[in-house]
């Protein structure tokens, strides 16, 4: 995601503060951190900063890993499509993530021995597909935390009746039966669940609403279309089609604002120019210190 540069000094100076926080919660084994935000929302640079920061600052190896990259392949995800619902074809929901690699990459994360390295799976989204092995990321060793950030990462399912109306044009005109958003709520009751369970530490980024989405979403196109150059522009998505492919997530995004802020450990409250709240709060009777 672009940050504008006015921004970096409070984005560093807010990591300090969620840095100490995490590091107070170390004790000795790996610590498994989940980031939840909005698309756009910044938790990726949130997430890399954090990484540096527990890293530079309390001495603790860090690891940042992002859910996106263990999107099954798009010619898994056309299979996924023809054989349960056509909008599975689109990466993102719970569903379309390789929950058995990642499971196995945090386990190999967190076992590691000293001289082990473990390999990280990279994906390209301007190419919407994974990238060959020998482009992947590795870690050597075990860390003391690894972070996974996603804008999924500690969603809960939703109540079955919640699934009956379409809450978008999407839902109303590709979704009409509910199959697909069935698929991706049973997902979230299986798998995901799994896994969520394995996070020691949930922290919420807050957007303000969904609308904000639509925005921010824009913005990390534009950059990524500054980054890839015009060779990868045929995956990149103009203003009509962010607006479709961000009704993907629109469900879950809205439900995420519900429920996850009495659910995370940490819930950090971001206005529309991107900054942290003052006095982003820890709902388990702990202040976070230096938000700015």
């Amino acid at each position: 995601m672009h940050i504008p540069e006015s921004l970096w000094g409070h984005l560093t100076g807010a990591s300090l503060g969620l840095g100490s926080w995490i590091a107070s919660k170390h004790q000795g084994s790996p610590l498994l951190v989940g980031i939840n935000g909005a698309q756009g929302s910044g938790k990726s640079t949130t997430a890399e900063l954090l990484a540096t920061t527990l890293s530079q600052v309390h001495g603790l190896a860090t690891i940042s890993c992002s859910i996106d990259d263990f999107y099954l392949t798009h010619a898994e995800r056309v299979q996924l499509a023809q054989k349960v619902h056509p909008l599975l074809v689109t990466r993102g929901v719970p569903g379309t993530h390789d929950l058995k690699l990642l499971d196995e990459t945090l386990t190999h994360l967190m076992q590691a021995d000293p001289e082990k390295t473990t390999r990280i799976p990279r994906f390209n989204k301007a190419m919407d597909d994974r990238l060959p092995q020998d482009q992947w990321d590795s870690f050597k060793g075990r860390p003391d935390v690894v972070i996974l950030e996603g804008w999924c990462v500690g969603t809960t399912p939703q109540p079955k009746g919640h699934l009956k109306e379409a809450i978008n044009a999407l839902e109303a005109l590709e979704d009409a039966d509910g199959r697909w958003r069935r698929y991706v709520n049973d997902a979230l009751c299986d798998g995901y669940r799994s896994l969520f369970k394995r996070l020691d530490l949930l922290v919420f980024l807050k957007i303000p609403d969904f609308f904000a989405v639509i925005e921010w979403r824009s913005l990390q196109e534009r950059k990524l279309m500054e980054q890839t150059g015009p060779l990868s522009s045929s995956k990149i998505m103009d203003t009509s089609a962010i607006r479709r492919f961000v009704m993907h997530f629109e469900r879950l995004t809205r439900w995420n604002l519900e429920e996850l802020p009495s659910l995370a450990d940490m819930t950090l409250e971001i206005d529309q120019s991107h900054r942290f709240v003052k006095g982003g709060r820890h709902l388990r009777n702990q202040t976070l210190q230096n938000l700015s």
